[in-house]
């Protein structure tokens, strides 16, 4: 009888191209981290997945590699168990990692256990669904929906960086409302996309309120969302919604805090969603405590602790009457292909999800860029997530991180390079 045992970890670190796209904390530097998983068993097969790619996450995974020898993987629990006793922080004098404070989720202490976890039980699961001849989705419980929606993600942006360390994208500059109801069109064009969704709390509010006020006339009935990274005062956040009155479907993370929130929720009409301020179990059970201010949790397998953790979150979020989405970071097609399952696999997905894809122009897995059919993924239906590793692209990709002196992500660092007056305090404005 074949034995299936977990016999090997790589992880390898890679670094794509990012545009200079404009949010709360600064602006993003040329290159984004990620980590590419693989899982060997000793009968050869191997699983994939794709994670947070900053050093203290690097450090974490080769913590606990080892811990996955010898394991089965179908041993989700096992594994669970060793992850924790090996890399639960002892920090407590900050709850941040870096400098992306309070944009990234992904970078609080508090987070490295379920990140790690999350890292694992994904290629754990690629790996059973070969093992079962089914889709990760099967494996989740099956299809809810044969296709996920995704949303246009807008940015604010310059036409390059500054240290010009390679051709211009092709998105040029979004700074004006007119640019941006361009860069609207060009991504609605690609992709087919229903939703569109503004990264704010970078220039003036009111510019930022034009901008929507433009997409609202350029594209009528289309559902709107705005997220200025909790940039804003309470004051600013009902102003600007007041502005936008009949223009929202959700309005995400306009001011610090969860207390903020709820000052906001207070006096506002519009629904209020976040990846900010509940993104975890404790946060989710004082949100409910001060009466669900939050509406909308945009959840991120990455680090709400993987696939299941997930789908537990969307048990919670029906149980108070929730709704629920998904949040994204710079991403390759890995990540892309695992959202793709776990939301096809939960009933309630209440809103389009969240998408970095169409901003980056390289990909990992073989076949090349994942095709948007009218605005969604199709669920992959081949054994495990259906995607397999470009060695090549692989390859390449590790290199330019070789090739890169970036480490940890610092959009504040990046933004002072063009003004070096720029401080990120928040609330800005």
């Amino acid at each position: 009888m074949t034995s299936h045992l977990i016999r090997h970890v790589r992880v390898t670190p890679i670094a794509f191209r990012d545009p200079p796209l404009l949010n709360a904390a600064g602006i993003h530097e040329p290159w984004a981290l990620r980590s590419i998983i693989e899982i060997e068993t000793d009968s050869g097969l191997i699983g994939i997945n794709e994670s947070y790619g900053d050093l203290p996450m690097l450090e974490a995974l080769a913590k606990a590699a080892p811990a996955l020898t010898g394991l089965s993987p179908w041993a989700l629990n096992d594994m669970e168990t060793r992850i924790a006793a090996l890399v639960t922080p002892t920090q407590t004098a900050s709850e941040f990692l870096g400098t992306q404070v309070s944009l990234a989720p992904g970078t609080h202490v508090s987070k490295t256990v379920a990140k790690v976890i999350s890292a694992f039980e994904v290629a754990m699961m690629d790996l059973q669904g070969q093992l079962a001849n089914a889709p990760v989705v099967d494996l989740l419980g099956g299809a809810a929906r044969p296709a996920v929606p995704f949303s246009a993600y807008l940015f604010f942006k310059y036409a390059e960086h500054i240290e010009k360390p390679y051709a211009p994208d092709p998105w040029g500059e979004g700074i004006k409302p007119e640019q941006m109801v361009a860069q609207a069109r060009r991504m609605i064009g690609e992709y087919g996309f229903k939703s569109i969704k503004l990264k704010a709390g970078t220039l003036l509010p009111e510019q930022e309120a034009a901008t929507i006020l433009a997409l609202a006339k350029a594209f009528p009935g289309a559902p709107l969302r705005i997220d200025p990274n909790g940039n804003w005062t309470v004051p600013t956040s009902l102003k600007v919604v007041e502005q936008l009155r009949g223009v929202l479907e959700y309005y995400e993370d306009p001011a610090p805090g969860l207390d903020g929130m709820a000052e906001v929720a207070r006096q506002c009409e519009v629904p209020l969603a976040t990846n900010m301020v509940v993104t975890d179990l404790k946060e989710f059970r004082r949100n409910v405590e001060m009466g669900c201010p939050v509406r909308i949790v945009l959840s991120d397998h990455h680090y709400w602790g993987g696939l299941r953790a997930t789908q537990r979150l969307a048990t919670l979020c029906q149980t108070f009457g929730l709704g629920l989405s998904m949040h994204s970071n710079s991403h390759l097609g890995i990540s892309l292909t695992a959202m793709t399952h776990l939301a096809a696999s939960v009933p309630l997905l209440s809103y389009a999800c969240d998408t970095h894809y169409p901003w980056q122009d390289d990909e990992v897995v073989q076949g090349g860029r994942l095709q948007f059919d009218d605005g969604s993924l199709r669920v992959p239906q081949t054994p495990g997530l259906g995607v397999t590793l470009d060695r090549d692209a692989l390859a390449r990709l590790h290199d330019n991180y070789l090739n890169t002196t970036i480490r940890n992500r610092d959009d504040l660092g990046q933004m002072r390079k063009y003004d070096p007056a720029f401080t990120g305090h928040q609330p800005r404005f």
